[in-house]
This record gives structure tokens, sequence and C-alpha cells, in this order.
């Protein structure tokens, strides 16, 4: 037996061939594994959303529900989308190979089974797929946590998905790519779960905060970037956690970067989020309108804290914007900016 001190990995077998199945259950039976079968496309599902198992041995050919849309439906379920899938082909069958890759497969083996490369490719793709479950249990507690924190503050309702959404919108808008629209998306959630380490008495203050104040606020970013930088996925997320309170004249903080030096998907996501504080009561301000928001947004443009070619797409951005229809129709109505500078708190 290969796991003596916990519950053997459970494979679910899947062929329409009883003879090439019950090879496939004899082999990995003498091998430790606790192994299930199904003798067609559908009863296979029916048994992995049952009882999910750590692999699945696949068969390409079966009648009704194919092996490549069995693989499909499972890689496309955010639940069953970590289950090693081992397609089981002919000797040379290319073409069965392209769309085994196309459905999500993760790896072939040919019959007759080798038992030494059976072995092998099981135990290496179980060992794997638990940590990828340990990563994505790790990114879920990070996320939780941002959770926590923002429900600390019942003043920003549901900012982090407003942020989600809102980056992913522009994001696409800017023509990023995936993986960066991706990033920020998670930023949308995990920027400020450096907040975690801010006190109450500072972090929900209603008004100025003082010097010391600032001080211990400012900490946040590093806190946040500590905390999520052992994730190798959350690397592009790094620099948003980092840098969102940097200013285009070097004036912000932590590192005091200027224009270019700051992170881009930093800048982007630095004008979402100070939009969404802007355009929503916070416990130091009231809700603005969207003219004022996007007023005070240019006067800090003219105080040189933001980028102005990115400022301008973004306000075209918002000009057409979907789902903000209700009151994108009230920026066509006047360009005028506050009649004053308005005192302002991101962090």
């Amino acid at each position: 037996m290969l796991y003596q001190n916990s519950l053997p990995p459970r494979v679910l077998v899947v062929d329409d061939h009883a003879p090439s199945r019950m090879t496939a259950v004899a082999l990995l039976s003498v091998e430790g594994y606790q192994v299930e079968q199904a003798d067609c496309g559908q009863n296979a599902l029916s048994r992995v959303y049952q009882h999910q198992p750590d692999l699945i041995l696949l068969d390409v050919m079966m009648p009704g529900l194919d092996g490549f849309e069995v693989c499909r439906q499972l890689k496309e379920n955010e639940n069953t989308r970590l289950i090693p899938v081992v397609f089981v082909t002919a000797l040379g069958d290319r073409e069965a190979r392209l769309r085994g890759i196309e459905a999500g497969g993760d790896d072939f083996l040919t019959k007759p089974f080798d038992q030494l490369e059976l072995s092998a490719r099981v135990k290496s793709l179980i060992h794997q797929k638990r940590l990828n479950e340990d990563l994505d249990h790790a990114e879920q507690v990070l996320f939780s946590i941002a959770r926590t924190i923002e429900s600390r503050d019942p003043n920003t309702g549901d900012h982090c998905d407003r942020l989600v959404i809102l980056a992913r919108s522009f994001g696409e808008y800017l023509g990023l790519a995936p993986t960066h629209i991706r990033d920020l998306s998670w930023a949308g959630y995990l920027h400020d779960i450096g907040k975690v380490g801010i006190p109450d008495a500072v972090l929900l203050k209603t008004g100025p905060l003082t010097g010391a104040e600032r001080d211990i606020m400012e900490q946040h970013v590093a806190i946040g970037e500590t905390i999520c930088r052992p994730l190798r996925t959350m690397q592009g997320v790094l620099p948003i956690i980092r840098h969102h309170h940097e200013r285009w004249n070097g004036s912000g903080y932590p590192d005091g970067l200027a224009g270019a030096a700051i992170p881009r998907l930093a800048q982007i996501f630095q004008l979402i989020d100070i939009f969404d504080a802007l355009t929503h009561d916070r416990p130091y301000k009231p809700a603005f309108s969207l003219q004022e928001s996007l007023g005070i947004m240019r006067q800090e443009v003219e105080r040189g804290w933001r980028d102005p070619a990115l400022m301008s797409q973004f306000e075209a951005f918002i000009r057409d914007y979907q789902p903000q229809n209700a009151v994108v129709a009230e920026v066509a109505v006047s360009t005028s900016k506050p009649s004053q500078p308005v005192r302002q708190r991101y962090a």
C-alpha cells in the first residue's frame, strides 16, 4: 500500500469496454488505490458529482457522451476543474490527443497499459492535484480575509465587489491581456488586505488622521504585500497592492515612485479605487455625485497626482460604462469642476 497513514486516493476508471476497464482496475488496485468504475460518460459524471475522485482514467471513444465531452464538462465546472483527467487512446492516435488537449485533458495513456507507466503517471498527477488544491485553498483564505476586513467597516458596503466589476470592465476597455485583467480583478479584493494589521481606532476614524495615525495607515500596503507574496499566483497582484497609493509626481507612498516608474496596473487600479471611494459614503465623507467625483479627480491631475493621459481614458470609459447608465447621463450635462478643492483620504 502506498498510502498507509491516510485514505488511499480514489481513482475513477471510465471505459465501456469491460476487459480494458477491469485491467486498469486490477493494476490500480494492486498499487493501493481505491478504484471505482463507470461504463459510460453519463455514469461517470454522476459518480464524480456524488463523490469526487482524485483522478479519472477516461476512455476516449464511448457511445453517447464521449470522453472529450466528459472532460470538457468537468474542466468547465469550478468544483471539478482540478481533477486530473488521463485520456486512454490507441497508440499513435494523434487526432484523439489533439482533441483531448483542447478538452482540457492532463495526460494520455495508450492501450495496452504498461503497469510502470500507469503507476508513475497516476501517482504524479494525484500529487500535483493535491498541491493545486492546497494553493487553491490558500487563495480562498486570502479572499476570505479580505472579505473580513471589508466587513469591519460597514460604510464601505460592497466596495470590493464593485472594484472587481469595474476593474474587469476598464481592463477590457483598455485592451489589456487576460492575465492583467485577472490581476486587476483580484486586486479588487486584495488591495487593502494589509488593513488587517491596522487598529480600528485608525481604520474607522471619522475625522482627519494625525501624522502618527497616517504613518500607521500607510503601513497597510507593505503588510498586504507581505501577506500575499508567498503565493506564486499572486505575483502580478503584488505591485498593485504595494503601489496603488503612489502619485504621478512622486508625492505618494510607500516608495515615492513617480511617472512611468509606478507600475501601470497600479495606476489603472488607483483610478478605479478612487472613483469608487468618491462616489460612495465613507466614514470621513459623504458620497459625491459622479460629476463631482470626476471633477475632484481632474483637480488631482492638475496637482500632478495622476497621469493625465490615463485619466482621459478613464473619463471616456466612464461616459460609456453601461452599468452606470443612470448616472453617466449626468456627465454629459456638465463638465464643471467643484468650486473648491475637497479634502480627500484614499486609504
